[in-house]
């Protein structure tokens, strides 16, 4: 068996007499798939992030089951042979950056440009992307979620913010990559002083919005400097064994945990539609996808997202375009009658058939190459908000009540997790890749668990201080006495997705630590207990989490909260805490509240918990007055808390919390860990 070929497909397996024999097994068994197309799957659904041990990949390739279990090891031992030799680069100790960045200036020498734009995007704009879209890791070897690249003829920059640059000092050469903060310098900034006058600097209009590079040429041409679309990546071209697309199984979401049938939600966002003066929206985000079709898949890491487009008309019709090969014979049956299925491949002739049309797209998340489409089609493009995104923040009674049962069941493992770091940290022994490991074991056996949210952030003492550390072979450090250790972890489910931090002492630390927590905790109560009148924003709460940080000289780098899907993304909009937001926060929102304080090179803190906004009745000249309900539970570590710079409303705050934790929490763990976690919960006063 090869590698793969050049643009990431899977290179067929050599004939051999296991693979003859296993051609003629799927074509007695009437498999779905042949011979010829069975190597260029399983790389697909290796390239997925199905959670370990998820069989129902075989669906694909054998159809609706049940199956023979010999078959089926058979599959499974030849999806490990294609996943051997299957080498991307991606993950490489010293990867060559310099190599790379000079092959791709030739390949920009060839195409006419003099620069290369290279975002932490893929053309759905998430958060998570596929192995095959980690362009930016590949050509700088900078791993974070975040971040942009620039290579210029003889220069290349690579910006990140507050929450990287730690990181980007640890994994981007500083010889080939000059490290910049985006707050002091920004990506058009740097082209606009270094590119020169006359300079083209191309980029991949799938991997842009329309906003993005509106607001990229407005700045440019006054520099003098051009934006040039590519019909192709350049670095692409260049990426060696790039892995495959994904192809994880998409499987139905029972309307028991979505609370509400496909036909309804078809229904009101095709009214939404016909409201913002449009035939038909364009949607390029898979989690809208996933919520519209109520469907799932596992396409990206820590998010059950099939990858996929789609187009809704104002009278609800949806078509979906995704490739069909990831489809179970589940999902068929789901989506027969509520969308036209389509490959990937169509989108581009469905476009063009839109002339004629008003069709709504998102600015800030559809892909320039999209837009394009549609103008070039003769179809009037309608800018404006996603139709989808309100509705699916709004969480419905059953969606807040499946993450209710989420957090709870996430309470039990979260707590006994958290007595063994009390019980075994302080013999200095584990290590950050322990505790984690440990973290996700005790998750994995709980009902509905799908996987993880988010990669866990397991820091131990300087580490903390990364608000974004990812812990790995060469980072992974004890867990020290002295020191501080912070968890920030989540987990996925059926019924809902959870994301907590916890900040624990192990042994004695200095006076200032105790000081640093205090108040970072004194923000995180000011926020919870918070509340507002209807209309209100995330950045007009935000100043409440950063209060009594600023009265000392402190702060953090990041957002106060972001907003959190059900069982989809953890970082969900269009809601969040933070300096920029201005959506006005509605009942069934649910947002985490996570102010910190990070000593580079020392410490940091975080405490997060997760909010849904409620209704809070009449206040003011009877305008409606809303506020939040604490869905995480979990103790706040007592040893770190200055009990002398809490108010007796703080006090009193903190010691309900705990008496909730310990009474809700308490019948899901074992004697010992109940045992703790009294001690751990008990009133402030009692010292």
């Amino acid at each position: 068996m090869t590698a793969s070929t050049p643009d990431g497909t899977a290179a067929p397996i050599s004939a051999s007499q296991d693979g003859d024999a296993l051609a003629r097994r799927l074509a007695a068994r009437g498999a779905r798939v042949g011979a010829a197309g069975l190597d260029a799957l399983l790389a697909g659904i290796d390239a997925a992030a199905s959670p370990a041990g998820d069989l129902r990949w075989v669906d694909l390739v054998l159809g609706r089951g049940p199956h023979d279990p010999d078959l089926v090891a058979a599959l499974v031992t030849r999806r490990a042979e294609v996943a051997a030799r299957l080498e991307d680069g991606l993950w490489d100790e010293a990867p060559d950056t310099a190599g790379r960045v000079a092959r791709l200036r030739l390949r920009l020498a060839a195409a006419g440009v003099d620069g290369f734009i290279v975002p932490r995007a893929d053309e759905h704009q998430g958060e998570y992307v596929p192995r095959a879209a980690e362009r930016l890791a590949w050509i700088t070897g900078f791993h974070g979620s975040a971040g942009t690249a620039v290579i210029l003829k003889d220069r290349a920059a690579i910006f990140v913010d507050g929450r990287y640059t730690i990181q980007a000092e640890q994994e981007v050469d500083g010889r080939v990559f000059e490290r910049c903060h985006v707050v002091e310098r920004t990506p058009i900034a740097w082209i606009a002083e270094t590119a020169g006058r006359g300079a083209r600097i191309g980029y991949d209009p799938r991997l842009h919005t329309p906003a993005e590079i509106s607001r990229w040429q407005r700045v440019l041409a006054r520099a003098g400097v051009e934006l040039a679309a590519l019909e192709g990546n350049p670095l692409d071209a260049i990426w060696n064994g790039r892995a495959a697309m994904p192809l994880a199984p998409v499987v139905p979401h029972d309307e028991a945990f979505a609370g509400e049938s496909v036909a309804a939600k078809r229904r009101r966002i095709g009214e939404a539609i016909a409201a913002a003066g449009a035939d038909a929206y364009l949607i390029t985000m898979p989690e809208e996808l996933a919520w519209l079709l109520n469907i799932r898949g596992a396409d990206v890491p820590c998010t059950p997202l099939p990858l996929g487009f789609g187009l809704i008309a104002s009278d609800g019709e949806a078509q979906i375009f995704i490739d069909r090969r990831k489809l179970t014979p589940e999902v068929i049956d789901h989506l027969a009658g509520e969308a036209r299925v389509a490959g990937v491949e169509a989108l581009g002739a469905a476009l063009d058939d839109c002339a004629g049309r008003r069709v709504l797209i998102d600015p800030t998340t559809a892909n320039v190459w999209a837009d394009h489409r549609l103008k070039q089609a003769g179809a009037t493009v309608v800018e404006g908000s996603s139709p989808v995104s309100l509705p699916k923040a709004r969480k419905n009674a059953v969606e807040l009540a499946g993450t209710r049962a989420a957090h709870l069941r996430d309470a039990g493992a979260l707590v006994t997790f958290l007595a063994w770091i009390a019980a075994e940290a302080p013999k200095g022994h584990l290590t950050e890749l322990d505790a984690a490991a440990e973290l996700g074991r005790l998750r994995a056996g709980l009902d509905h668990y799908r996987g993880m949210s988010f990669e866990t952030i397991s820091a131990s003492g300087p580490h903390a201080a990364m608000a974004h550390y990812r812990v790995n072979e060469r980072s992974n450090r004890r867990l020290e006495p002295g020191q501080i250790y912070l968890v920030d972890s989540g987990g996925q489910y059926l019924d809902g997705t959870t994301d907590v931090t916890r900040t624990v002492a192990v042994g004695d630390l200095p006076a200032e630590v105790a000081e640093a927590f205090t108040r970072v905790l004194k923000g995180h109560i000011a926020v919870a207990v918070a509340r507002f009148p209807a209309g209100t924003t995330g950045a007009q709460l935000d100043v409440l989490a950063r209060r009594d940080l600023w009265a000392a000289g402190l702060d953090f780098d990041h957002g106060t909260g972001h907003g959190v899907g059900s069982y989809l993304s953890v970082h969900e909009g269009p809601q969040r805490i933070s300096k920029l937001s201005t959506q006005p926060l509605e009942p069934g929102m649910i947002l985490s509240d996570e102010p910190g304080y990070y000593e580079p090179g020392r410490y940091g803190i975080r405490i997060e918990n997760l909010l849904v906004v409620r209704d809070e009745g009449t206040g003011f000249a009877g305008r409606r007055f809303l506020g939040f309900e604490t869905l995480t539970l979990a103790p706040i570590d007592r040893s770190l808390i200055r009990v002398d710079m809490l108010t007796a409303d703080e006090i009193a705050w903190v010691d309900a919390y705990h008496a909730r934790v310990l009474a809700e929490v308490s019948p899901l763990v074992d004697d010992g860990v109940r045992g703790w976690l009294a001690r751990v919960t008990r009133p402030l006063a009692a010292g």
